[in-house]
Formats: C-alpha cells, sequence, structure tokens
C-alpha cells in the first residue's frame, strides 16, 4: 500500500497545483499500446482523416485548423486524436494512473461531452449535415471492442502451472 502511495502522490501534486490542467500531449501512439482496440477504431474514423477534407487553402487556414488540427502544434499530428477529446495525457497515461478511473479523472482524463463535441459541431460548421450527438457517438464508438475484450479476459479461468512431472 506504501509503494502505491509513493506513486500516486507526485501525480496528485500536479493536479492539485494545477499543472494537470496544462499537460503535455503524448500522441496516439502511446495510447495504442494499451488501447488497440481503440486506437484502431479511431484510424477507421474520420476524425483520424480530418484534414482529408479539406482543399490545400484550407489546409493553411487557422480557422479550419482549429476543428480538423486542433492540437497539430502541440502534437505534430494533423487530425482530431485521442488527446483532442480526452485532454494531454502526461499525467494520466502511465498504466498505474489509468487503472484507476477516479485518479485518472483527477489529474486530467477527460470524458467528452456533447458540448465539448459541439465546439466544432455546431451550426457554423460548413456541414450541410445536422450534428445529432447521439448518432455521432454510434460513428465513433471505440470503447465497446476494448471492453469486450477485458470482459472476456476476465471471465476466462486462471490459467493453472503445469504438474511437476510435465516440467523437465
Amino acid at each position: 500500500m506504501r509503494v502505491r502511495t509513493l506513486q500516486v502522490l507526485p501525480v496528485l501534486l500536479l493536479a492539485v497545483c494545477g499543472a494537470a490542467g496544462a499537460a503535455d500531449f503524448v500522441g496516439p501512439d502511446s495510447c495504442k499500446g494499451c488501447h488497440p482496440e481503440a486506437y484502431d477504431a479511431w484510424m477507421q474514423s474520420k476524425h483520424a482523416r480530418a484534414t482529408d477534407s479539406l482543399g490545400e487553402q484550407q489546409k493553411k487556414d487557422a480557422r479550419c485548423l482549429s476543428c480538423h488540427a486542433p492540437d497539430q502544434a502541440e502534437q505534430g499530428t494533423a487530425a482530431v486524436t485521442c488527446e483532442t477529446c480526452h485532454g494531454g495525457g502526461q499525467y494520466y497515461s502511465p498504466s498505474y494512473v489509468m487503472k484507476d478511473a477516479e485518479l485518472a479523472r483527477l489529474v486530467g482524463l477527460v470524458d467528452p461531452s456533447e458540448k465539448m463535441c459541439r465546439t466544432c459541431h455546431d451550426a457554423s460548421s460548413p456541414s450541410l449535415r445536422p450534428f445529432d450527438f447521439k448518432d455521432a457517438l454510434k460513428a465513433i464508438d471505440h470503447w465497446s471492442a476494448e471492453r469486450t475484450r477485458k470482459a472476456a479476459r476476465a471471465e476466462a479461468p486462471p490459467s493453472t502451472p503445469p504438474p511437476a512431472s510435465a516440467r523437465k
């Protein structure tokens, strides 16, 4: 218990001091190791290819990039990435933090809301289709496959070591 407290203490201090709000981006590849299904779903999404729909002139226009590549300066990635929606992962990305949902949120993990999505998907968007939050959530579902895998792993019987006679 003491070791866990020592691991968590620096992260909590950062959160209390307000540093978590200014967390650095770690990039989508750092999410891939622990969340492969979510990463694959993101790679297949329009968010991962958000700049593909822009013309050459639009790719230089800050008004367009503010939604199509909002974190390009920080991440060097011309897309809408994990951290665009979930916040900079510097403090919540370590596995010991991610295993504790409450701690992860305390130090900066964001659960995106409809209001957050509407900062880009709003009435002034040049998109011709109206934005329906519930339908949009279904289109970007990157959590169901991971939850299914984790549930299957939790239900699997623990592996037992081979009998001593089998080991030689």
